[in-house]
């Protein structure tokens, strides 16, 4: 009986200390734990969806790691929606233009921020260190080549 009782007090004890400590998200918070991303690979690299789906009409945010090296060069594209970027770690190469120019590439270390407003054409290269950007836009949204022989 001892024992029944010493449970009951340690689950009640543990209750209040929950009560107490933890705390209920309000409704409409969405909360993302870096640490429980569940990554999708990619031929490109691999991708976290955070918070709605681009595909989709409605805002979206995602965590990108494209694959490095030159290889992870993009062509020219555009984007149907604004954008905006935060390098979380790495360095971002972005250049702008209808034709690839690694002399117009723009070095962006952790922690910087740009918008890139709908059909701006551009470019990005990740070079051998990688690197993690968060993209955040509204969708639907979808990657546009761009065709330099018609411009």
């Amino acid at each position: 009986m001892l024992h029944v009782i010493r449970f009951i007090l340690v689950g009640l004890g543990l209750t209040v200390c929950v009560s107490v400590y933890g705390q209920e998200i309000p409704q409409g918070v969405v909360m993302f734990n870096a640490a429980k991303a569940q990554w999708k690979k990619d031929p490109n690299g691999e991708q976290a969806n955070i918070y709605g789906d681009q595909a989709k009409p409605g805002p979206y945010l995602f965590l990108r790691k494209p694959l490095p090296g030159r290889s992870g060069a993009s062509a020219p594209h555009t984007h149907p929606d604004d954008r905006t970027y935060t390098v979380i770690s790495g360095t971002w190469y972005v250049g702008f233009g209808t034709k690839y120019d690694e002399s117009k590439l723009i070095p962006l270390t952790a922690g910087s921020y740009y918008t890139e407003p709908a059909g701006v054409p551009h470019f990005t290269v990740i070079k051998d260190e990688g690197v993690v950007v968060q993209v955040s836009g509204a969708g639907p949204s979808r990657v546009i080549p761009v065709d330099a022989a018609k411009q």
